[in-house]
């Protein structure tokens, strides 16, 4: 739902997010995930945008993801290879405050290996920033502002005075949803006009693709969750009782590596074989 809903304001305000980003409106359009296809890749939460010399890459997060700066890495590399005279800007933008200390890592280390990106964490951006722009306001909701509740009643007001219909919903939609994230239901829709949200084609149409999405990553959570016990069950039946390191690195893997893991077992005769594939599979 959140990655629909910031997924669709990145693409339909991008001269917002490039004026918030860039300090000008600078005309961004959408190139879709597959023109960078090697698998696997999370085509829900990748947004990429371009303009004459630039590719902007930008990540909305909910929740802390250790997986980020390997993720951004990747896409980097794989940026650079489908746009290689293109400069690649970076950004993971986390929507909810945290303590944890996964939202301030902006580089991926590993030997001689090193990439940097840019993180942004809305709870300390200044408020100004969101209710400049039409398309910043929905965001405007999750700075960190001691009253809630009144900052989203100044937030309607200024939707209010939207001239255009079409946009006042739209960005209504977008605000009712993010809001969710740090204020009540019934509080926000005792603030947000509700017709606004039964009259956005916008807001029902991400409300039927979040629906749907969440029943496919329902069905992709089982799936891999199936497949790492099948992988635990049948590693313990050979070697005994796993050591906690190697149980943490099975359960973090793909489904595909999952699958191929599955199937090398039969050939193993110790952990070290284990330990071996994981090193040959880096």
């Amino acid at each position: 739902m959140f990655d629909n809903i910031c997924k669709f304001l990145a693409e339909t305000y991008s001269a917002d997010i490039a004026s918030w980003l860039f300090g000008e409106p600078i005309p961004l359009t959408q190139v879709q995930p597959q023109e960078l296809a090697v698998e696997p890749i999370r085509a829900d939460s990748l947004i990429l945008l371009e303009a004459e010399g630039l590719l902007l890459h930008l990540e909305f997060q909910t929740k802390a993801d250790p997986q980020i700066p390997f993720r951004m890495l990747d896409y980097w590399v794989r940026g650079k290879r489908r746009f290689p005279d293109k400069k690649m800007r970076q950004v993971v933008i986390y929507l909810k405050e945290t303590s944890s200390d996964v939202v301030f890592q902006d580089k991926f280390e590993e030997s001689t290996t090193h990439h940097a990106f840019e993180v942004i964490r809305l709870w300390e951006q200044p408020l100004a920033n969101f209710l400049e722009f039409t398309g910043m306001l929905p965001f405007a909701i999750l700075v960190n502002d001691g009253n809630k509740e009144r900052l989203l009643q100044d937030i309607a007001q200024k939707i209010d005075d939207i001239p255009e219909q079409k946009t006042r919903q739209t960005i209504g939609a977008a605000t009712f949803v993010l809001a969710g994230l740090v204020l009540e239901e019934n509080i926000i829709k005792q603030i947000l006009r509700r017709d606004i949200m039964r009259e956005s084609v916008t807001y029902q149409a991400i409300l039927r693709e979040g629906r749907q999405e969440g029943r496919q990553e329902g069905r992709q959570e089982g799936r891999k969750e199936g497949l790492v016990a099948i992988v635990l069950r049948l590693l313990t039946h050979k070697f005994g009782t796993l050591p906690p390191k190697l149980h943490t690195r099975i359960t973090r893997l793909h489904i595909p590596r999952l699958e191929s893991l599955a199937e090398a077992i039969l050939d193993f005769q110790s952990l070290a074989d284990l330990e071996l594939w994981f090193s040959k599979k880096k």
